[in-house]
């Protein structure tokens, strides 16, 4: 009975959440495995960076697989997931949110999870100030909302920069960023750090990666901020392919993966994990559940997000609100079952 029902309730996920509709046909469907696998990096940083810090272990991977790997690079997250949609990405490295969209929209399928050099799996969104701002040391000194702050913001597809901050931040506590702030920017992490270090915004969204890095690459950057907020932990990132590619080929994948840094060269595996974002472990087996706790975080702003909106009326509202709680009873049946 118990195995029946979280059978049923991952149906209604999927159904509910979105997934690749057949229906949907700029999904591009691919018809036989890839004779090169093209590997798509999200842009938390720049690219430079991004290169220098993964294509080393994409070496390995080719070698590994005995086919050539190209490394893909857009300037934003949605260009990754696009580009798995279309069949032009088959393994990609994301954050939970833009793993979720992967999922969901590109026929995506998450096999492995992201560790520290700790062993740990998660890290933290924050939101950084110039250590000059001596009068910003808290949420509550940013929420004046008199529009004479600058806020710089993540990705709409990132977890920590972006979904993490506009729940915990904002919406918990009945803040409109738009509205609160004179402007508010979409950017990378880097850029978001390099702007508050520079003065060219007041206050940004980050994390503990990004600042761990920089603490590393650009120290005398890294030493203008401080942290006047800390989420609660966040999943570590997820590793997703094409779900379509053969057993085969994914066996393949997630076996180098799973084996890089425990079997072969162990020194070489850890010294070029170690290079990735602020200093990477091993890779741990996953699949699409890790992503539940972040699809809950999404279900939740949107609720508050209803629940706040004057315009809509109650029937409406009623509705709306109607739809999310049967997502979030779902998926919390599913995250009991973990």
């Amino acid at each position: 009975m118990v195995r029946k029902l979280i059978a049923t309730a991952a149906v209604a996920v999927t159904a509910l959440v979105g997934g690749v509709a057949q229906a949907d046909t700029n999904y591009k469907p691919l018809e036989k495995d890839p004779t090169e696998l093209n590997f798509g990096i999200i842009s938390t940083e720049s690219t430079s960076n991004l290169k220098e810090q993964w294509v080393p272990l994409m070496k390995d991977l080719e070698t590994a697989l005995g086919m050539k790997v190209n490394p893909f690079f857009a300037p934003d997250y949605a260009g990754v997931i696009e580009a798995m949609r279309f069949g032009k990405v088959h393994l990609a490295w994301f954050g939970n949110k833009s793993g979720i969209e992967a999922v969901d929209r590109s026929g995506g399928e998450v096999f492995a999870q992201t560790s520290k050099a700790d062993g740990s799996q998660g890290y933290y969104s924050h939101i950084i100030t110039h250590v000059d701002n001596k009068d910003i040391n808290s949420l509550e000194d940013i929420f004046k909302c008199d529009k004479s702050l600058n806020f710089g913001i993540g990705d709409p597809n990132s977890t920590s920069g972006f979904l993490v901050p506009s729940y915990y931040v904002f919406a918990q506590n009945n803040v409109d960023p738009k509205e609160c702030f004179k402007t508010v920017r979409n950017a990378n992490h880097e850029t978001n750090l390099m702007a508050t270090a520079n003065k060219q915004v007041h206050v940004a969204a980050n994390n503990s990666e990004q600042i761990g890095r920089s603490m590393k690459k650009a120290p005398e950057a890294a030493e203008k901020i401080k942290v006047i907020w800390t989420s609660p932990l966040i999943p570590s990132d997820p590793m997703v392919y094409r779900k379509d590619m053969s057993k085969e080929l994914k066996s393949r994948i997630k076996a180098f993966f799973l084996g890089y840094g425990r079997i072969g060269d162990v020194a070489h595996a850890k010294e070029v994990l170690g290079g990735i974002s602020d200093g990477q472990g091993l890779f741990m087996e996953s699949n699409n559940t890790q992503l539940y706790p972040v699809r809950q975080l999404a279900l939740f702003k949107n609720k508050l997000k209803i629940e706040g909106n004057e315009g809509l009326s109650a029937d409406d509202k009623e509705k709306k609100l109607l739809v999310i709680n049967n997502k979030l009873s779902d998926l919390k049946v599913l995250v009991a079952a973990q």
